[in-house]
């Protein structure tokens, strides 16, 4: 990530809306506190600014909200935030109401994944 993203994302909080739930897991799982991973989908033939939101380990949980209709106040829009990271950034869940989540955009949060297999001499890791 280049300074000038990381400057730019790191000013003020960023909040954004996970919509499109219901058409994946719902909501009833989530949880204030866990991590959500946003990933930029370029090849996404409805939205070119597309931001797909993943929770480890279900997968898609959604999409960040992109239209002046599923925006709500105080979040940002796919589009406003789309310029702003490289491919992928994680987030925090901040709120649960209903079928909608709202995330706080979290640069510099990293989730790192260990397993062993018992007698190995190495762990193996994954982000």
């Amino acid at each position: 990530m280049t300074e000038e993203r990381t400057t730019m994302i790191h000013d003020d909080k960023i909040y954004v809306a996970i919509t499109g739930t219901k058409h994946y897991f719902g909501t009833d799982f989530m949880k204030p506190g866990q991590l959500v991973h946003l990933k930029k989908e370029p090849d996404n033939l409805h939205d070119q600014e597309a931001i797909r939101a993943a929770m480890t380990p279900i997968g898609t949980i959604g999409y960040v909200a992109n239209s002046t209709h599923s925006v709500p106040r105080g979040c940002w829009s796919a589009g406003r935030i789309y310029d702003k990271f490289e491919e992928h950034v994680t987030g925090i869940v901040r709120f649960v109401v209903k079928d909608l989540v709202i995330v706080e955009v979290t640069p510099d949060l990293h989730e790192l994944y260990m397993a062993f297999k018992e007698g190995a001499d190495s762990l193996i890791f994954s982000d």
